[in-house]
């Protein structure tokens, strides 16, 4: 499918929380998720969500969480969902049954693009490219990744844990696209919850275990790996490159909280 202004897609963020209040960024400031903190003055998740209804190629937009409560406690919110713009979906037990329930409610859902509430440094800007790239390459399951140089460049004292490939570095950015029912069960990867970089073992249970020798020895390219996952799945699999610093970047701890709150009063030509 050719990528047009006038291709629209669903946007699905996953914004549950499995820590709750006990979550060390939701605690900065007593809320019940670390998505609904401020940051920068303003909501993350709401920040989130402008940003994607901002874009070109953003449709509706559902948000995934655990009750519509919570969405409605944010003015921004609550004001888009009366317009009709934002649509509320329960959240599953874990990422790929929340994927997997919003995929199964949302009346057209496909071309599905997921993101997440924790990705504050996204923009309008990095949404459309992302979308834009996988209309026009035709792939089924397609996943963001910036390469280590590029976030190096603009960050060069940053200390990240990238995913070593055969021609270097990557960094994931929480945006995912799913174009089909097939493309959706691919997602099941994600029922181990994830942070597959962190979790070695999670690699060997969701990809089996030449892909995880191929990632742990660098034995292939990114479009290698992706090539390996698409005949695994019976998908066409892309990764599309992102060529943006700032797109890796989330608030998983406190001290993502102050780097992401310095780079966007940076944005705005405020000194952190």
């Amino acid at each position: 499918m050719a990528a047009t202004p006038e291709t629209k897609v669903t946007a699905l963020v996953l914004a549950a929380s499995r820590a709750g209040p006990q979550d060390a960024v939701a605690k900065l400031q007593n809320v019940s998720h670390k998505c609904l903190v401020e940051i920068d003055g303003e909501v993350m998740l709401q920040r989130v969500v402008r940003e994607i209804a901002e874009s070109t190629h953003a449709g509706d937009i559902y948000v995934s969480i655990e009750s519509e409560e919570l969405m409605r406690g944010v003015p921004y919110l609550n004001e888009m969902m009366e317009a009709g713009r934002l649509k509320f979906v329960a959240a599953g037990a874990n990422l790929f049954t929340s994927i997997e329930q919003a995929a199964a409610t949302i009346p057209n859902a496909y071309p599905l693009v997921v993101s997440t509430g924790d990705n504050a440094l996204h923009t309008s800007e990095m949404f459309d490219h992302f979308c834009a790239e996988v209309l026009a390459s035709g792939a089924e399951v397609a996943v963001a990744m910036t390469p280590a140089s590029t976030i190096l460049e603009a960050y060069p004292d940053g200390k990240r844990a990238f995913h070593e490939l055969k021609d270097g570095g990557w960094s994931s950015c929480n945006l995912y696209a799913a174009t089909s029912a097939d493309a959706v069960a691919a997602a099941k990867v994600f029922e181990t919850g994830g942070q597959f970089g962190k979790q070695p073992r999670r690699i060997l249970k969701a990809f089996g275990l030449r892909f995880m020798l191929m990632y742990k020895f660098s034995l292939a390219t990114i479009d290698g790996m992706a090539a390996h996952l698409a005949k695994r799945w019976g998908v066409k699999v892309k990764v599309i490159r992102m060529p943006f610093a700032d797109a890796p970047i989330d608030v998983d701890n406190p001290g993502d909280f102050t780097r992401t709150e310095g780079i966007l009063k940076k944005r705005r030509g405020v000194d952190a």
